[in-house]
């Protein structure tokens, strides 16, 4: 039975590819340093027999050692995410997403931990204006968060080429779904609609609201890690891939769908457009479903509910 490392495991999508993993039979061990995820999110598995928590931080590089130590494969989900937050704290962003993604390669590394999976971003697009998104052409980067991402693809690719190892990146686009966390002034916009509307208040929307993204239920992203995590095709390993849906909305489409889920009528308040996003976004995800045999289960109209429902449980608490 395998061992696999979940760095940020108690955090939103890293919780949820745990509790996949354990599911599947593997055994599984969680790093975080408990920043951003939160210890609800990993309680739910203390009384597996085959999950291990580890308290501990990437930017440590003792944490990172221990951590791969008798692991078979890496799942790296810690970072510090939102590209407002980078913008406003760009050495922290630094700090965990570089500083701490080159401790856990290295740790890998001299622990003999062959493959390493890891998120990336869609940011790395950044002013690249053609739909839909392709992997191998980018444009200007936009934030510090979308650089430490694009630095960590770079840095992947080096350590695969330098040292032998299997490098998988995916370029999330807008994960959304069941424990994502919907407090604090970097949280993303399905929770904080979710939250608002819940509470009958109105929410804001940044700009017009016919930016549009390219939403993705989190079974999807966590489909595509197994798949990093447990492929045999050689060609799938030391590459990029977008994860995604493939399909687009618009911020007010979404508002819309979102009030229709609870039956609300409020009218959000439109504010000046946010510093660092792009307008559109939209993946193509054919390499994925290629090389890795990536195929989305969920739709946007079939996740949103979904979520929804889960937001649902813990306001009208």
């Amino acid at each position: 039975m395998k061992k696999i490392l979940v760095t940020g495991g108690a955090g939103f999508i890293g919780s949820n590819i745990t509790e996949q993993l354990l599911h599947l039979g593997y055994n599984v061990r969680v790093l975080d340093n408990l920043s951003s995820g939160k210890q609800e999110n990993v309680d739910l598995f203390k009384d597996h027999p085959n999950y291990e928590f580890m308290l501990g931080d990437i930017r440590n590089i003792e944490d990172c050692s221990n951590a791969c130590r008798g692991v078979d494969a890496i799942s790296h989900q810690a970072a510090l995410g939102s590209v407002p937050r980078s913008i406003n704290v760009p050495l922290d962003t630094h700090a965990n997403n570089d500083i701490g993604f080159v401790n856990m390669l290295f740790a890998a590394k001299e622990l003999n931990v062959k493959r390493f999976v890891f998120a990336s971003s869609s940011s790395v697009y950044g002013d690249e204006p053609n739909l839909p998104k392709i992997e191998n052409r980018i444009g200007n980067l936009l934030s510090p968060y979308a650089a430490t991402k694009f630095t960590n693809e770079i840095y992947a690719s080096v350590f695969a080429k330098v040292y032998g190892m299997e490098t998988i990146g995916f370029r999330y686009f807008n994960i959304f779904g069941p424990r994502q966390n919907p407090n604090g002034q970097y949280a993303a916009v399905i929770p904080l609609f979710a939250k608002s509307l819940i509470n009958n208040e109105a929410p804001f929307i940044n700009g017009d609201g016919e930016q549009s993204r390219d939403f993705t239920y989190v079974d999807n992203a966590v489909q595509a890690n197994i798949l990093g995590l447990t492929t045999t095709n050689a060609e799938a390993v030391n590459q990029v891939y977008n994860i995604a849906l493939g399909e687009r909305f618009t911020i007010n489409e979404l508002y819309d769908g979102i009030c229709k889920i609870l039956n609300k009528d409020i009218k959000a308040i439109h504010r000046e457009p946010r510093m660092g996003d792009i307008r559109d976004s939209l993946a193509d995800i054919s390499k994925a479903k290629l090389l890795l045999g990536y195929n989305p289960t969920h739709k946007f109209s079939e996740g949103l509910p979904l979520t929804i429902e889960y937001f649902k449980n813990i306001f009208q608490k």
